[in-house]
């Protein structure tokens, strides 16, 4: 009876590094995919930003106007979402049923003519799903809380 139980602890205790391992594993790359989409953000590079975000996006974005991959590709395309600096803070990563969230803080400055040259902080929530095996960004909100 000892053998069974210490085989069972065994295998419990590997299945959680194992799904420890994967959770660290997929920390890392959902953070990499955060810095190059907001890399690409602050390149304007639609290309690399079609590659990132799920088509189906569905973003609430600071003027509080809830969006799509059209009219978000739309507003970088124009200079509508086009900063001078673009800096993101991630406060954590947790996965739940699959899904990434990612919480945070985004310090930039706006180069179009909305707030030129003022430094605007605010938080964000981003989702992140698997699509197709690749993580992709599915939803986002950010609101300002701090325009200076």
């Amino acid at each position: 009876m000892n053998i069974a139980v210490l085989a069972i602890i065994m295998s419990c205790n590997l299945f959680l590094s194992i799904n420890s391992f994967s959770q660290t594993k997929d920390d890392t790359l959902i953070r990499k995919l955060e810095d190059a989409e907001r890399q690409a953000i602050l390149k304007s590079d639609t290309v690399q930003l079609s590659k990132l975000m799920s088509k189906k996006i569905v973003v609430q974005n600071p003027e509080n106007a809830i969006v799509g991959f059209r009219q978000i590709m739309d507003r970088i395309r124009t200079g509508k979402i086009n900063y001078s600096t673009f800096e993101r803070r991630i406060d954590t990563v947790s996965f739940i049923n699959g899904i990434a969230i990612v919480m945070g803080e985004e310090t930039l400055i706006p180069k179009s003519d909305t707030q030129p040259g003022k430094i605007v902080k605010r938080r964000f929530t981003n989702i992140w799903t698997k699509e197709n095996g690749n993580w992709q960004l599915t939803t986002r909100q950010a609101t300002i809380v701090s325009p200076n």
